[in-house]
């Protein structure tokens, strides 16, 4: 597990994905649950850390896909937390609706080959819908709900405005090298997924920890800022 800035937390060694771990606040705090196989090792570095699992009192969800929910039924049993998600995206994560995908004719050339079929996810229920802009006061001393639509219709990141920090999801990758643009094949509305990518960049985020990649800490505005212009964001 490393440590990005004191209160938050990345796991180290999961599948696939990044999860985030929140210490500070009424109780522990997780931001997405990678795939099923990932639950084990969350709950054994939550346990490294000195907490117990019964001390993780809510997990937090950018959006509804695999490796992000993956492991949700299995962390929301060992931990009893409370699920806090989107509006649009809590069918999904209910087992109610499948993923919903991009349109085939929207799709070019692999893209349009590794869509695949409906998938439905074991139902887990959700406590709490999160609206934009809502002040999550217990957790972060004042997480704040961002939308950020696209890659699902529900996508969310989580912004702290004094630390000048985002939890982003997979609205931007982020490669050894470079940043890119969330998979084609699985994001909902590319166009709607880049207008998000400006309205993270306006903000000027000097921490951004993302769903695929390591956290940024050094150069952060700028280079989100370049992506957001090269990708006609901004």
């Amino acid at each position: 597990m490393r440590r990005i800035v004191p209160g938050l937390y990345t796991f180290s060694r999961l599948p696939v994905g990044r999860v985030y771990l929140i210490t500070e606040g009424d109780g522990l705090t997780l931001i997405d649950a990678s795939i099923s196989l990932a639950a084990g090792p969350i709950l054994s570095q939550i346990r490294k850390l000195g907490f117990a699992a019964t001390d993780v009192r809510r997990i937090l969800i950018t959006h509804a896909h695999p490796d992000h929910i993956g492991a949700l039924p299995a962390l929301v049993k060992a931990t009893g937390a409370e699920v806090w998600a989107s509006r649009l995206d809590r069918p999904v994560i209910e087992g109610a609706m499948p993923v919903i995908r991009p349109r085939d004719a929207d799709l070019r050339g692999i893209s349009r080959m590794m869509g695949g079929g409906a998938m439905l996810f074991p139902p887990v229920p959700v406590a709490r819908e999160l609206r934009d802009g809502e002040v999550l006061d217990d957790v972060f001393d004042g997480m704040q709900v961002l939308a950020t639509p696209g890659h699902t219709p529900g996508h969310i990141s989580f912004w702290h405005p004094e630390r000048q920090l985002i939890i982003l999801g997979d609205v931007i990758m982020h490669l050894p090298t470079r940043l890119v643009l969330p998979f084609a094949a699985f994001t909902y509305d590319m166009a709607e997924n880049i207008r998000s990518i400006g309205r993270v960049a306006r903000l000027e985020p000097h921490i951004v920890c993302f769903g695929h990649g390591s956290p940024m800490t050094a150069s952060t505005v700028r280079r989100i800022g370049a992506f957001a212009q090269k990708v006609g964001a901004i």
